[in-house]
């Protein structure tokens, strides 16, 4: 099975794009997502620990009866796991605590499938970086710990063995090519199939100084949507489940790429926001239209 999403929902650039201008009462941008992909990836979680109170409600809103599967989600690991200096042993037992316990309501609704360690390309493969990940693996892999890794190194066997080992999945990832970026295609390592969408925006990705949007700012055309469709199937030949999740967010790209591989993929139209349709027209070939902008 393949699952489609985007990462995160808290993008003001998004107002008006993916969310519409004038809100319902009690809107949340998650449970309007929710009406158009399979999966979140919570990206949040990155950036600040989880609440569980916070998780609670991502469940809730998120709840449906419908004939696609269960709305599911991934998480992002905090920062402190994956950026800058290692925690001492300490302080790594406290955040391993506080992030467990502000994701376990939606584990305990068995909607949390995965935990996403992002790490960045300087993260090559020695001993220190190997002991690392397995520390990671000790603390969150029961969780289904699923590696972002961008360095080459962690694509040769000894890489690949470290983590088919510890049974975690080592994740597919599309961005802009460069020398020490990963292979295309490599021997899957644990249970699910993960392919993360950057985009390919070389120009701002490899400048100093380039924000976030900048680098993000990227829409996939028809034949990379090509390229990509076939990655999802050729994971899924590998793998019962597959998530496939778009991170060029800026101005709703995501989402629009994110729509247009499950409309491929399952053969048919599918949902899409009335103003995502609206801002970017390439959508109604593929889509059926809901929203304000479809009222009026």
């Amino acid at each position: 099975m393949i699952r489609v999403g985007v990462a995160g929902w808290s993008y003001k650039d998004w107002e008006g794009i993916v969310y519409p201008a004038r809100k319902p009462r009690g809107f949340h941008g998650l449970e309007h997502l929710a009406r158009f992909t399979d999966v979140m990836e919570v990206n949040g979680s990155f950036y600040a620990m989880p609440r569980a109170e916070h998780a609670a409600q991502w469940a809730r809103l998120t709840e449906r009866e419908s004939a696609r599967a269960p709305f599911c989600f991934t998480a992002k690991l905090h920062q402190d796991f994956t950026h800058g200096a290692a925690l001492d042993e300490r302080a790594f037992a406290h955040a391993v605590e506080v992030f467990r316990a502000g994701v376990e309501p939606l584990r305990r609704a068995g909607r949390l499938t995965a935990l996403l360690a992002q790490f960045p390309v300087s993260f090559a493969r020695t001993p220190a970086a190997e002991a690392h990940v397995e520390r990671l693996c000790d603390a969150f892999g029961d969780n289904g710990l699923a590696f972002e890794l961008r360095h080459r190194s962690w694509f040769e066997a000894r890489g690949l063995e470290l983590l088919r080992r510890r049974g975690a999945s080592l994740l597919s990832i599309d961005l802009p090519a460069a020398a020490d970026h990963p292979p295309p295609r490599f021997a899957p390592t644990g249970p699910l199939g993960y392919l993360r969408l950057h985009g390919r925006n070389a120009r701002a990705w490899f400048t100093r100084g380039a924000g976030r949007d900048e680098r993000y700012d990227y829409l996939y055309g028809p034949r990379e949507l090509d390229e990509l469709q076939q990655t999802a199937l050729d994971l899924e030949a590998e793998h019962a489940e597959v998530y496939v999740v778009s991170n060029n967010h800026f101005q709703g790209q995501a989402l629009v790429n994110a729509l247009e591989l499950r409309a491929r993929l399952e053969g048919a139209p599918v949902a899409a926001p009335a103003e995502l349709v609206a801002r970017y027209p390439r959508l109604a070939a593929v889509t059926r239209t809901s929203g304000q902008q479809s009222l009026f």
